[in-house]
């Protein structure tokens, strides 16, 4: 699971993964805490993993809409664009999302034309990507965002050289597919394979003769067993203990391999990018299936003219809303951020969330597990001025490409 803005009501940077800690520090469920928090202080999501097809639809964007979203990698954020909103209001509280997200937006600004954003984003083995930057890119950017990128790491190669090779490898999600790659080979399976299929039929031969079978070795049962086993996900203890209780077995393997088939065979491989990157660790080439909706030359020309509408902020939704006037907002997403929250901070959320919602504003979000989370948890004066689009929400997930999720969520503002 994503991952992103975990820390709804944190105060500023450093507070990343805050919000999960709920343990004592010597405890087993503390060093779990914190052991995910140290991972997540870093690049963790070079590409988001909600569709941004299915987000623009729910929320029914048009030209002038105002919206506030969850920064991540920023691809969402960018589609949105297409539409022509107003404005969009990014937050985050890592600083590695935050960085990313302002150089998107500066590529699309100022990198000449559509093949040379391309060539940035997706390009493999491209000495020029750093060279555009330097060029086009780097001059527009904020000192601290430059700086980012300028840093130099132990090979005293500056981080925007991650763009020469495969950005998706990296970070904490890239990394861990890249582990589960190995480990697939190790007992005979090149997941990469699946690529090779023509059909949907050939996708689900393809995953339950050698994928599914991998779910019965001794070694992965043993790891869907431990939380920190899949901190690379971006999955946090509490999500893992949701996943793992909604199994019967006590570890989360029997959810993470209904979700995978639905990944690999839920969708043909030529219309879904998500399956690509999971299984051939890279976006599709020219006639092998779709680049995401951010990348599509038909959205180019509305991105570059909208992307100065965007204000990136390092802080968490809740702050960010404290300051906004009442009813300026028309649209949010809260990706998976809710599934980190104590019941405390999830009502400050929806207090100010209702509090700046225009007439009509819609709110989409992600959940772990199947139903939403507001029912139970949701103080009933603020829930109840909010209309859940139960049936609509479920068409939405069934049509969720990136497919890791239980439940996509869509709510209506009601009027007074």
């Amino acid at each position: 699971m994503t991952r992103h803005e975990r820390n709804p009501i944190g105060n500023g940077p450093g507070k990343v993964g805050e919000a999960m800690l709920r343990h004592r520090t010597l405890s087993a469920d503390g060093l779990s805490e914190r052991l995910f928090r140290i991972l997540f202080s870093g690049l963790v999501y070079p590409q988001i993993w909600e569709d941004p097809e299915v987000d623009m639809e729910a929320m029914d964007l048009a030209p002038g809409h105002r919206i506030v979203t969850i920064g991540s990698g920023g691809c969402n954020m960018l589609a949105y664009l297409s539409r022509s909103p107003a404005r969009i209001d990014v937050v985050d509280l890592n600083r590695h999302h935050v960085a990313l997200n302002r150089l998107k937006l500066a590529a699309f600004r100022h990198l000449p034309g559509h093949d040379d954003v391309l060539r940035h984003f997706i390009g493999h083995n491209l000495r020029g990507n750093v060279q555009a930057y330097d060029r086009f890119v780097a001059p527009h950017l904020d000192p601290e965002t430059r700086a980012y990128w300028n840093r130099r790491g132990l090979t005293a190669r500056r981080r925007i050289t991650m763009f020469n090779g495969n950005i998706y490898r990296k970070g904490l999600l890239g990394r861990f597919i890249g582990t589960g790659h190995a480990i697939a080979r190790l007992h005979g399976v090149k997941l990469k394979d699946i690529t090779a299929a023509r059909t949907i039929e050939e996708q689900e031969r393809f995953f339950e003769t050698r994928v599914a079978p991998l779910f019965d070795k001794p070694a992965i049962r043993w790891a869907t067993s431990r939380k920190s086993s899949l901190f690379g996900l971006g999955i946090p203890p509490q999500q893992f203990d949701e996943l793992a209780g909604a199994s019967g077995d006590g570890t989360v393997g029997p959810v993470l391999k209904e979700r995978l088939r639905r990944l690999a065979c839920g969708f043909p491989l030529e219309s879904n990018y998500f399956a690509w990157q999971a299984f051939a660790r890279r976006y599709p080439a020219p006639g092998e299936g779709p680049l995401p909706a951010y990348l599509r030359p038909d959205y180019y020309a509305a991105i570059k003219a909208s992307a100065s509408r965007v204000s990136v902020h390092h802080e968490s939704v809740t702050d960010l809303l404290a300051r906004r006037p009442a009813a300026s907002v028309d649209r949010y997403c809260l990706l998976d951020a809710q599934d980190w929250m104590t019941t405390r901070q999830l009502n400050a959320l929806w207090r100010e969330i209702t509090r700046t919602a225009a007439p009509g504003a819609r709110v989409i979000f992600r959940t772990a597990a199947e139903a939403s989370i507001l029912p139970e948890r949701l103080d009933p004066g603020l829930i109840n001025r909010w209309h859940y689009r139960q049936d609509e929400s479920r068409a939405f997930t069934a049509r969720d490409r990136s497919a890791i999720y239980g439940g996509f969520h869509l709510y209506e503002r009601l009027d007074a």
